[in-house]
């Protein structure tokens, strides 16, 4: 199995965990410092190796676009300025990825959102991140991970980290077959179930890298309860014909779709800056 160059980001969720603020500003742009949470996800898969990422979005999304397009007014104010590095920040990602966007036009579940890029993905392998989901690992990145137990199986992979069982039950849960090392074969998936019958707390943390095959089963998906198409359903019946493994990756994950999980996010980034981490340090102390 050849090595993964594509991957899609679904971010047309609501976003309903942050409201009010989503009701004017898409939560992929609700920022961790001076950068939006969306910016680490693209960071990470051009870190791994990435060069193709699509984009799912829906109406009132657009700001996503411009934050990633160009916008020459301000390179040129920047650099008639001399302000090279601040230059470069504005623009990260030129010329080492090419971004495109899909828009939503319902907001039905994460296979719908996957389902909708089978033409972006042709009949290669593809990761996924969600992006509520943000890990920290600058040495490995957790796709660039994910895609090496992709090419060492050939096969599905799932992020996963083992949580306690009060937070588990907010994911989708593995229930495992055999285990060796960090590869678990997965049984099956349980989205979101219920701590009395939790089959296990390894759960999924919005990191895949999927085969194409994923696509037969996506279009087999039936609806949740809420009308929604579940991605961990779709593996779930994978994993019944062929073996899909969750490997446990390194790195520290928030939850940013969550406020407990996204100030976390904005603290610890903010503690590994060097002068700003000092003056957080000392301000903390005095609480």
């Amino acid at each position: 199995m050849k090595s993964v160059s594509k991957a899609i980001i679904p971010a047309a969720g609501y976003g309903t965990r942050h409201l009010p603020i989503t009701k004017a500003l898409p939560k992929e742009l609700l920022p961790i410092l001076d950068r939006p949470s969306v910016d680490y996800v693209v960071e990470e898969c051009v870190s791994s190796g990435i060069t193709d990422i699509c984009i799912v979005l829906s109406r009132g999304k657009g700001a996503v676009e411009d934050y990633f397009d160009r916008n020459p007014e301000i390179e040129a104010n920047l650099a008639r300025s001399g302000k090279r590095e601040l230059l470069k920040k504005v623009n990260p990602y030129l010329g080492k990825v090419n971004i495109t966007y899909i828009r939503q036009p319902e907001m039905k579940g994460t296979a719908y959102a996957i389902g909708m890029c089978r033409e972006f993905t042709g009949g290669d392998a593809f990761a996924v991140l969600f992006p509520d989901d943000v890990v920290y690992n600058p040495e490995d990145p957790a796709t660039a991970q994910l895609i090496r137990a992709s090419v060492t199986t050939g096969s599905t992979i799932v992020g996963v980290k083992d949580l306690p069982p009060e937070e588990a039950v907010k994911y989708g849960v593995m229930v495992p077959a055999e285990s060796k090392g960090r590869y678990v074969r997965i049984k099956g998936f349980v989205e979101k179930p219920d701590i009395k019958t939790l089959p296990s707390t390894i759960t999924s943390v919005g990191r895949f890298v999927l085969t194409p095959d994923i696509y037969y089963y996506i279009d087999r998906v039936k609806p949740a309860a809420n009308g929604e198409r579940y991605l961990t359903d779709a593996i779930d019946a994978m994993a019944k014909d062929m073996n899909v493994y969750a490997y446990t990756f390194d790195g520290t994950r928030y939850d940013t779709g969550s406020t407990e999980g996204f100030l976390k996010a904005n603290l610890d980034y903010a503690l590994r800056e060097k002068e700003l981490g000092a003056k957080i340090s000392e301000f903390l102390k005095t609480r």
